[in-house]
């Protein structure tokens, strides 16, 4: 049984249901190499060979993003057996508990440009960068994380685990270095170590004051207080240059972005984002010389680090 380690009203965490949950499981034991748990003589007679276990298998682990629902599941295994007898396929729903394909209804897709959603765990204040940019950590066993851990990974967690228990701090550690270095980390919450992918974002839409800048460390501050110890919800539509995942984030069911622009503690970006509401957040707040705007001209952090940027050159060439 998974604890729910955000606190209450924040964003619950979306593992697989229990109708589901034997799918993952399997899918899993075959990404570590392992018989399948369930590959009985029940199950065998309704895929008719392990073969058809594994077209299920490979259709889930190449699905972007995976099934994680029991209806997502069963539209999966329905596309990828659509040729195999109907009565063994009714053999299969009623195996995993799941529902039959003609009793499904279209799922919503994500709207337009959102590439994934991503539901974090508690975030720490010391993950979050400046009044934009945050480090969060979503765990392995939310459905759509668990099929990407690579093999090297889940062997070094269980790994520095038996050497802890040896007292082996030396290789825990290793292990640990090499857990990192993978873009991902065990964190320790309420006693219990979790494994958890390490994704960094750039909140899209806004550009807050650097942290050197009037209101820099303001934006920070704000940002903390709003998101730290808290599970976010993170629809993710792109990358930056930096490697940065660009997305909205909402905690509680507040819109970040819009709380740092009503406070006037960030831009809006218009380079990057065209959103009419943003447009409007920042102009009331101009009005009302909220923030940094209480500056008649304040510096905008886009032109501050290009300022910076080319005086660093000059003095490299001076």
């Amino acid at each position: 049984m998974r604890v729910d380690f955000c606190k209450a009203g924040a964003v619950p965490s979306h593992q697989p249901p229990p109708q589901a949950a034997a799918l993952v499981m399997e899918h899993l034991a075959t990404m570590a190499f392992l018989s399948p748990p369930s590959l009985s003589p029940p199950l065998l007679n309704t895929l008719n060979s392990p073969l058809r276990y594994n077209q299920v298998s490979n259709a889930w682990r190449e699905s972007k993003p995976p099934p994680n629902t029991p209806e997502e599941a069963s539209r999966l295994v329905s596309h990828t057996l659509q040729r195999h007898p109907t009565p063994d396929m009714e053999g299969l729903w009623s195996f995993y508990v799941l529902r039959l394909p003609h009793l499904l209804v279209d799922a919503p897709s994500l709207a337009d440009g959102i590439k994934f959603e991503l539901h974090t765990l508690p975030v720490d204040a010391k993950a979050v960068a400046d009044g934009d940019t945050v480090t969060v950590y979503v765990s392995t066993s939310d459905a759509p994380e668990s099929s990407r851990v690579p093999q090297e990974v889940q062997m070094a967690a269980v790994e520095r685990i038996e050497a802890l228990a040896e007292r082996n701090y030396t290789k825990a550690d290793s292990l640990q270095k090499r857990i990192t270095d993978a873009g991902y980390r065990l964190l320790r919450i309420d006693n219990q170590e979790i494994l958890a992918r390490k994704y960094r974002i750039r909140l899209r839409g806004i550009d807050a004051p650097e942290h050197s800048m009037p209101y820099g460390k303001e934006a920070k501050d704000e940002l903390i207080k709003i998101i730290e110890g808290k599970c976010l919800k993170i629809l993710i539509f792109g990358e930056d240059r930096y490697g940065r995942f660009v997305g909205d984030i909402y905690c509680n069911g507040v819109f970040v972005q819009e709380s740092l622009l009503k406070k006037g503690l960030a831009w809006h970006y218009t380079d990057y984002d065209k959103r009419p509401e943003l447009e409007k957040w920042e102009k009331d707040v101009r009005i009302k010389r909220v923030g940094l705007w209480a500056s008649s001209n304040p510096e905008m952090p886009w032109e501050w680090r290009k300022n910076h940027r080319e005086n660093r050159h000059l003095r490299v060439h001076a």
